[in-house]
């Protein structure tokens, strides 16, 4: 029969044997699967992240601005955004499981190394470089899931994967956010990397091996076409700058947040500020459940709720009361990882119906999650710097409102499915 997976990648249709069906619900391999890459999402954004409640101590000890030390976080997004450019495609000619692996080794090693070093740029470059070595997973694990678990499960399944994204964003920073207060800044990253070794061992006794992957054709001219594809439908474009807005904002808050509850009225100490971090767990929830909302009732209606959702939060964190910032916070999480386990998903869904390449897909919609991530990031501290907590909350109003656009915008694009029950969950 003609390998649909190889078309889909760009290449021609070739003739291949008959390819074992995904997991499903209740099957061991969706378990392992699942908690597998729920794992690997924790160790990625707890390595990437657990910095950012650090950013007070950094800017002290090593003597450089507020604006400047959200580099430390910045850098090594802007480092994944590059990488998942090279990782997408590689991922087409050697298999997901292998880069993951791989992936995960990497950055847990340059976690000690950065943790480490004596001097400002040495720290920036290494954060970079961890930022390449962390953009395996996220480049191939919607890719992943979409070949390995049955469409009736996936949305389930790409949920708990961004809630292990949650989890680890939250993780990494309470770990450094606690162990800052006990033994600085070092101890904390050193923790962490210690810890993402760890959790990368398991990784590799669980992830079942591919089963489903099929390599697509090398060469240039095949890597332009799968490019080609997944940069000329309209509604994968609007995904992609749905990433860009939300991320932003999301990075912004919470990088700034730091310096607010270091700062009067709160003057927390970076392990009290840390506890904030604790509505991650939010996140996780959201996610999962947005996700099985999507599967019900489609994705187009999900979304925009979700972004509306993460505006009310960002409003509420304007109140002074420091319950009423957490609460803010709380509500802004939910929202944002609800509307991101939905349009990631989207995005493989989306891409694999139009029988465009949906590891190089899911990867654009992270360039632009990443690169949203190190524009927001770092216009945070400038927005801080210039107007303190008011000015921070302009520039994620205006960024989540044309998020907020771009998700009624995805509402008219056409869908690639005919009517009927089969369009309704799920599916584009």
């Amino acid at each position: 029969m003609p390998s649909r997976d190889a078309a889909a990648r760009g290449g021609p249709a070739t003739e291949s044997p008959v390819l074992p069906e995904g997991y499903r619900s209740g099957e061991p391999g969706l378990r392992r699967a699942s908690v597998a890459l729920f794992l690997a999402g924790l160790v990625t954004f707890a390595l990437l992240y657990a910095p950012q409640p650090l950013l007070p101590l950094l800017a002290e000890d090593v003597g450089v601005s507020a604006g400047a030390s959200t580099l430390a976080v910045s850098a090594a997004t802007a480092g994944l955004a590059v990488g998942l450019l090279v990782a997408a495609p590689l991922s087409e000619r050697v298999g997901r499981t292998r880069l993951v692996h791989t992936s995960l080794l990497a950055s847990a090693v340059l976690g000690l190394a950065w943790a480490l070093v004596p001097s400002w740029p040495a720290l920036v470059a290494l954060r970079a470089l961890q930022g390449l070595a962390l953009s395996g997973l996220p480049a191939v694990a919607v890719a992943y899931l979409r070949e390995e678990v049955h469409p009736s499960a996936a949305g389930w399944a790409t949920g708990l994967y961004v809630g292990g994204n949650a989890v680890g964003g939250m993780v990494g920073r309470l770990v450094a956010a606690g162990l800052a207060e006990l033994g600085g800044w070092r101890l904390a990253a050193s923790a962490t990397a210690v810890l993402a070794l760890a959790a990368t061992v398991a990784v590799r006794r669980l992830l079942p091996a591919s089963r489903r992957f099929v390599p697509a054709p090398a060469g240039l001219r095949q890597l332009a076409r799968r490019t080609r594809g997944v940069l000329t439908d309209l509604a994968l474009l609007a995904l992609y700058a749905l990433a860009f807005l939300l991320m932003g904002a999301f990075v912004a808050v919470y990088n700034a947040m730091g310096f607010r509850l270091a700062a009067a009225p709160y003057g927390l100490g970076p392990g009290l500020a840390g506890l904030v971090f604790l509505v991650y767990a939010l996140g996780s929830v959201s996610s999962t459940t947005a996700g099985r909302l999507a599967d019900a009732v489609g994705r187009r209606g999900v979304v925009p709720v979700a972004v509306l959702v993460v505006l009310v939060g960002a409003a509420s964190t304007l109140a002074q009361p420091l319950w009423a910032v957490v609460a803010g916070l709380a509500v802004l999480t939910a929202g944002f990882f609800a509307a991101h386990g939905v349009a990631s998903g989207w995005v493989a869904a989306r891409a694999g119906a139009g029988g465009r390449a949906t590891a190089q897909a899911a990867s654009a919609y992270l360039v632009a999650y990443y690169a949203g991530s190190s524009v927001g990031g770092t216009l945070a501290g400038a927005a801080w710097g210039a107007a303190r907590w008011p000015g921070v909350v302009v520039l994620v109003t205006a960024s989540t409102a044309a998020a907020l656009v771009v998700a009624l915008l995805l509402r008219r694009t056409r869908s690639l499915l005919p009517p009927g029950p089969a369009a309704v969950g799920g599916v584009p």
